[in-house]
């Protein structure tokens, strides 16, 4: 299955637009396969290090399925579509906005899953985003492992544990870009799966870390949430790292690359 990529204005990435729905489907039709397929995300933290790291770069570009997870990138985005004219009747904008927490709690609707791996998290978030996951997927095998304390030893850890479990989808929350770094050096050698970078999700679907009100989603006001709850980890994010992006940019553009 191919999706078609569609350009984000100014940023320089392409992303797969799709709802909740759409991507329910995606994953029906990649789980049937049983190949090994990839799902990321783009906010501007990945769009950032998408033009400053060679091998993030490479990944998302051979990823199966890149959302909108981001309010910046998905304005931008809807911008660029209206000024092509875009669908005859375009929905919402903001339908298009997918973090993974908006998606997780659909995977119930898919048809034939039947082995889940949640990686990532501490122990306590992992078992507890572990049972949250067999109450979405009653019919499934939902497996855990911590991720906490990652190095070379973990990792080879964990590979041997997928192989073991065999899972179809896979959902691995290892922080950005620790998760995507992990997937670019052993995907192939990883059993065949839909592997699915999920950040936080984890401790988010585990109730450790707070969600914020979906109204502020809509809004494009979840950073104020995340800096109010987490100042230390979410202020460079939001104060920072715009501006490195801004110059990334710049000296793309000047260099003629767009």
């Amino acid at each position: 299955m191919t999706l078609q990529r569609q350009p984000v204005p100014v940023l320089g990435v392409d992303a797969t637009p799709l709802d909740v729905a759409g991507l329910t489907a995606v994953l029906n039709g990649f789980v049937a396969d049983g190949a090994t397929r990839t799902v990321v995300g783009h906010n501007l933290h990945s769009v950032t290090l998408f033009h400053s790291e060679p091998e993030f770069r490479k990944f998302y570009q051979n990823s199966d399925v890149v959302l909108l997870d981001g309010a910046p990138v998905l304005w931008l985005w809807g911008r660029g579509r209206r000024k092509t004219g875009g669908e005859a009747h375009p929905r919402p904008v903001m339908d298009y906005r997918l973090g993974s927490t908006d998606w997780i709690p659909a995977l119930g609707r898919l048809d034939g899953l039947h082995r889940i791996a949640v990686l990532g998290a501490g122990a306590a978030a992992n078992a507890k985003a572990v049972a949250k996951l067999q109450a979405i997927v009653p019919g499934a095998t939902v497996s855990g492992m911590p991720g906490e304390g990652w190095d070379p030893d973990v990792e080879e850890k964990a590979a041997a544990w997928l192989a073991e479990v065999q899972p179809q989808l896979v959902l691995i929350g290892l922080g950005m870009p620790l998760q995507e770094e992990v997937l670019w050096r052993r995907l192939s050698s990883l059993p065949p799966a839909v592997y699915c970078a999920v950040g936080g999700a984890i401790e988010q679907i585990a109730g450790i870390q707070k969600l914020a009100p979906r109204w502020l989603g809509r809004l494009g006001l979840e950073w104020a949430w995340r800096l109010l709850l987490h100042p230390r980890r979410v202020a460079y994010r939001v104060f920072g790292e715009p501006w490195v992006l801004l110059g990334l940019l710049l000296r793309r553009r000047l260099r003629g690359q767009g």
